[in-house]
């Protein structure tokens, strides 16, 4: 069917905006302030702990407040990792089994990459790292 018989509405529905891209900006600026005082924390705790001990750092992390501002770090941080791939694969790959593998791949390693992160902080400071 030619599209000059077409009305404005009929020619634009299924192109237009699908209501969720605000959202996935605010999330991404979200994520990135709450990224800021976190970094921010982790630097000064490394330069900190860079003439330390390997005891020194484990008593360090099994600090309450610092294990959960490492978990914290960690969860923000791949969480603003995961959306942003998951923009640039949505905005560049055309082909819809392509962008589908890609965005699941995407989720799948930033979940097991993370999972295994905040096990790792966990066991160090619960005391199962000595």
């Amino acid at each position: 069917m030619s599209t000059e018989f077409r009305t404005p509405l009929s020619r634009a529905r299924g192109l237009g905006s699908a209501k969720h891209g605000a959202a996935h900006w605010i999330a991404e600026r979200v994520s990135a302030l709450a990224l800021i005082p976190l970094v921010l924390w982790a630097v000064f705790g490394v330069i900190r702990l860079a003439r330390a001990d390997f005891d020194t750092a484990v008593a360090w992390l099994a600090s309450p407040v610092n294990a959960v501002l490492m978990v914290l770090l960690v969860l923000v941080a791949f969480w603003h990792m995961q959306t942003g791939v998951r923009v640039i694969i949505e905005d560049y790959i055309h082909k819809l089994l392509t962008k589908s593998v890609l965005l699941l791949a995407n989720l799948f390693i930033v979940s097991l990459a993370g999972a295994l992160a905040i096990f790792s902080i966990l066991k160090v400071a619960l005391g199962g790292a000595l």
